[in-house]
């Protein structure tokens, strides 16, 4: 059945991938609301831009007055929110952006939604969903052993993971206080097509590619849980259409790998399917660098609840996503130089604390 989608931050790295699948696999209408800052880049919805099911709209998620507009003239079904400033090093540097978009722009658009299920008739109303996407960051640092469950108490250390963390609280208590029918994911480190490019991966890609320093933090022993971004969107849909109103389900691809691991067979690959004599073979270019402050040890998922009642299971294993993953930016050289073009060029970012 024909729903309307409301993706707020549809034009980021997972968002894209979800507004890319919902056009692909399903006849539903989507509307992309997204201020379009550094990391929105709509070049990334270029596949599915010309659908007519498709729409797009520059709004800020912290402006109610936009908000409510956009909710009473597309009417929405389904909200799926990702908006977010995401990346942990940039929080460091600068947290304000962080408590304003992760925070207050949650509560702007959890009222918006508010108020517009509140006035649906009764048959829309029971079918709609608020669907907020968050970090197992919130959930602190592991040890050696052990995984995240949907019951693992938070424990945000750093300004990133407790915006976020604050944002999980909100949603919870607009369904528990409210009653606006909500779901809720937290997903493990993302990767694959279109990432932008201060992220591990398609950094050391593209660093590698170009012949440059290879920065790790520390000695590279700090692990994360991989999620193909296409598996991540797999999921998020499943959950906002199936998922159960005021549970939480934890998203995870079952792939831990240390970062020194991940820099090492990024290398090989890139050796293997352009090998440059001038660079030569490309470990040589790893740079161990002071770590982050504050960086959490370890992360790891158990996947197990999704799994269990949605069916869900990641497709990609690591070393085919990787590969795939490195391929795709050598076939879109265009697409990451025009982003290394503009705002930001593979500066080390969070170190001034």
């Amino acid at each position: 059945m024909m729903k309307r989608v409301l993706i707020s931050g549809g034009a980021g790295f997972i968002g894209s991938a979800v507004v890319r699948r919902l056009i692909e696999t399903t006849a539903h209408q989507v509307l992309v609301v997204d201020k379009l800052t550094y990391a929105g880049n709509l070049e990334s919805l270029a596949p599915v831009a010309s659908d007519p099911r498709y729409r797009f709209e520059r709004a800020d998620i912290i402006d109610a007055g936009a908000m409510r507009r956009l909710f009473a003239a597309f009417s929405p079904d389904v909200v799926m929110h990702l908006a977010a400033e995401s990346h942990v090093d940039r929080s460091i540097d600068g947290p304000g952006e962080f408590i304003q978009t992760n925070i207050v722009g949650t509560f702007t658009l959890l009222q918006a939604a508010l108020g517009h299920w509140r006035a649906l008739p009764a048959d829309r109303k029971s079918q709609f969903r608020f669907h907020h996407i968050s970090t197992d960051e919130v959930f602190g640092s592991l040890g050696a052993a052990g995984h995240f469950r949907e019951d693992a108490p938070y424990q945000p250390n750093s300004p990133y993971s407790a915006s976020k963390a604050g944002s999980d609280h909100l949603v919870r208590a607009w369904h528990h206080t409210y009653g606006l029918p909500t779901v809720m994911t937290n997903c493990s480190n993302n990767y694959g097509p279109y990432h932008f490019p201060e992220k591990l991966i398609p950094l050391t890609i593209i660093n590698a590619l170009e012949g440059k320093l290879l920065p790790v933090y520390g000695t590279g022993e700090n692990v994360r849980d991989w999620l193909h971004v296409e598996d991540h969107a797999e999921a998020l849909l499943l959950v906002a259409q199936q998922g159960r109103i005021g549970e939480c389900y934890n998203i995870g691809g079952d792939n831990e790998h240390n970062n020194i691991t991940v820099v090492r067979s990024i290398c090989r690959i890139l050796d293997e399917l352009v090998p440059d004599s001038a660079i030569g073979p490309r470990e040589r270019l790893i740079s161990f660098v002071r770590d982050r402050p504050g960086h959490d040890q370890r992360y790891a998922i158990d996947a197990t609840k999704i799994r269990r009642e949605l069916g869900w299971q990641p497709r990609h294993s690591f070393d085919s996503g990787l590969r795939q993953t490195v391929l795709w930016y050598l076939d879109n050289r265009s697409w990451w130089e025009r982003v290394r073009s503009g705002i930001y060029r593979g500066e080390r970012l969070g170190i001034a604390v």
